[in-house]
This record gives C-alpha cells, structure tokens and sequence, in this order.
C-alpha cells in the first residue's frame, strides 16, 4: 500500500508542474497549512539529487512569500485572530512565539525556521509584535533556507542508498506513522 504510494509521489515530484506545487505548498504552509512542506520537498529532491539547492531555494522563496501574508494577518487581526488560534491549539505556541520575539527578535524568528512549532504561528507573532518588516524578511529567509536548505542536501547526499533503505521498511514506516497520527488524534480529542 505505502509502496504504491511512494512510488504515485515520486511521479509527481516529477511532473512538469511540480515546482509550481512545490512553491505553492510552501506558501501556504507559512499561513496555514497544517502539514509540513517537507513531505514534498524530499521526494522532489529524490526525483532530481541535482538541483537539491534550487528547490530548497523555491520552497525558501514560497515560504517568506507565505510569511509575509501571514506577517499581516498578525498585525492587523491578531484580535480576530485570537479565538481561532485557540481553536485549533496554537494559542499556547503563539504565546511562546510573543515571549521569544520579546527575547531575542531576529533570532527567534531564526530559529523557528528549525523548530517543531508551526512557521505559521512566528510569523502571524512577529506580525502581532510589529516586528520590522526588513529584520522580519531576512530572518525568514535564513531561517527557512537553512531548513530546507538541510533537508534537501541531506536527502541529496544520502542518495540511492537512502532510498533504498526506505523502500525497503516504507510499509513499517507507514504503518508507524498511521499509529502515531492515531494516537496523536485521539490525545487531542481527549485533552
């Protein structure tokens, strides 16, 4: 099953339209996409190792493009914005965001790049925070390419030989991801 789909994922990384995809995921991933632009960026690299360093500098463009739609929505409708982040279980992560932008500023938003803690919720922070807007798209940009930029030359330097590997627990590795999102799900139904 999970085969099937790999192998379904690794056509499309290579079609024609998927840097246009690629660009557009990273997007909305920096606003409010819920799921990692990584997942798409991996196999695309795995499709075309050569070009590692230009598709970490697309997604790095589609991600500071993102940010700085979603730097407004912080600036201007925080206030509208507040029930929904506490809705959807960001509030905690946003109010972590607002303590670090008090930190550390440019720092903190380069360091989000790396984090587990959704891009979206620093840059609709740094938005709320007023943060200036040339620190804020410099920040996103070293901090996202670094990501991106190690995601992709890791996945580039492991080669064949990663995939390889892959393909040969991609069924255990789904697996344990389905259990994993279950587990996750039903915490969060019962917190």
């Amino acid at each position: 099953m999970f085969r099937r789909l790999y192998d379904w994922t690794m056509v499309k990384a290579r079609h024609r339209h998927a840097r246009g995809w690629l660009f557009g995921t990273a997007v909305a991933e920096a606003i409010f996409f819920p799921i990692p632009v990584d997942v798409l960026l991996a196999p695309m690299v795995m499709a075309e190792r050569s070009q590692w360093w230009r598709l970490a500098l697309l997604t790095t463009l589609g991600s500071v493009v993102g940010a700085l739609i979603g730097y407004p929505l912080g600036y201007f409708l925080i206030e509208g914005l507040t029930p929904l982040l506490q809705d959807i279980g960001y509030w905690d992560a946003y109010l972590h965001a607002q303590d670090w932008f008090a930190r550390y500023g440019f720092w903190a938003l380069v360091v989000a790049g790396f984090t587990p803690i959704p891009f979206k919720v620093f840059t609709i922070a740094a938005g709320a925070a007023a943060m200036p807007i040339l620190p804020f798209v410099a920040a996103c940009a070293v901090g996202r390419f670094g990501r991106f930029g190690l995601v992709a030359g890791v996945v580039a330097a492991a080669g064949p030989t990663f995939e390889q590997r892959l393909l040969r627990y991609i069924d255990g590795i789904g697996w344990a991801c389905l259990v994993l999102i279950g587990i996750g799900l039903l915490y969060w139904r019962l917190a």
